[in-house]
């Protein structure tokens, strides 16, 4: 299974998802899955009832933010990924321990060795491997803190505003959604919804840039970013159940396509802008949306001279478009 050098995948037809090559055939059957857990349950110590599986093979799954938050993974990968133990060592993984046998099938010694002693193999063959992380922590909490993403072109919205939204959003694992120009909002988004798809449209090219900066830094592989909104660009995406956007000049026109691609669309939006927010309710009226909420949102921070900083007090409106 881990060898140790990059090969293709031997002719098998692919597309390729970041850094990854995605099969499209099923590869890891009922059968298959089962036989690679009893491999494991004899040959090492690891409760499999606590295990988490990860078959990255068929979906756009989240490897490294997986592996950060259980303390054991099994996961179900094809050939052609070289740089996986390197991704993981270089976001803090390396003292993980990888279980692995040589071939594709689950039979044959078993061996193991950490991630820090692997960054230059890769895999040439489909096959399941267990990852152990006795350092994981299996708590998410809403609202990172800003130094944990790149900075880049992109001035952040406060941590704590950013958990209101995500409040708003409801993101549930299997969400499908659509971030218009909100960076921060797009990752923890893509974190939450592990069985989804972030579709993050950024018009800036600079900030597109920086939204790759920050899927490549922290191992995402559920996001596509495209530059706008319409018929073209959103072909290749699946439907959104739900929209964030940051309130702009285009905002209608985004609303209007995408409550004609699914009329059941939820809706949150963010604005400095008082006018623009008393115009909201007015907007929604007209393409069916109903259950308008408006807040606004203040935050202030005490600084080193004791003394409190007043942060930009947002207003966030949401909705649910009728069907």
């Amino acid at each position: 299974m881990i060898n140790w050098k990059y090969q293709n995948a031997g002719g098998i037809p692919a597309r390729k998802y970041g850094r990854y090559f995605i099969m499209e055939q099923q590869i890891f059957t009922n059968e298959s899955i089962l036989s690679w857990l009893q491999y494991f349950a004899k040959n090492t110590a690891i409760d499999l009832e606590k295990v988490k599986m990860l078959d990255i093979t068929r979906k756009n799954k989240n490897l490294i933010p997986t592996v950060e938050s259980h303390r054991a993974v099994l996961v179900f990968t094809e050939a052609g990924i070289a740089d996986i133990f390197y991704r993981m060592w270089n976001a803090g993984l390396g003292d993980c321990e990888v279980w692995y046998n040589e071939g594709s099938e689950p039979a044959g010694e078993i061996k193991h060795d950490k991630v820090s002693n692997m960054i230059n193999r890769g895999i040439n063959a489909s096959a399941g491997m267990l990852i152990v992380n006795e350092h994981a922590c299996n708590t998410y909490k809403i609202g990172m803190d800003n130094h944990n993403f790149k900075r880049g072109s992109i001035h952040y919205v406060g941590s704590e505003i950013r958990s209101v939204i995500l409040n708003k959003m409801h993101v549930g694992h299997q969400d499908d959604i659509c971030i218009i120009s909100g960076e921060s909002i797009a990752i923890e988004a893509a974190l939450i919804a592990t069985e989804g798809t972030v579709i993050a449209v950024e018009y800036n090219k600079d900030d597109r840039a920086t939204m790759e900066e920050n899927i490549d830094h922290f191992g995402l592989h559920n996001i596509q970013v495209i530059d706008h909104v319409d018929e073209e660009t959103m072909k290749d995406c699946p439907v959104p159940s739900l929209v964030f956007m940051v309130a702009s000049a285009s905002m209608e026109q985004e609303i209007a396509y995408l409550t004609k691609l699914n009329p059941k669309i939820n809706i949150v939006i963010y604005t400095l802008d008082f006018c623009v927010a008393a115009s909201i309710s007015a907007m929604f009226e007209k393409y069916g949306i109903k259950d308008t909420e408006v807040i606004q949102v203040s935050v202030s921070r005490l600084n080193s001279k004791n003394s409190f900083e007043q942060q930009p007090a947002p207003w966030i409106i949401s909705g649910k478009a009728d069907c």
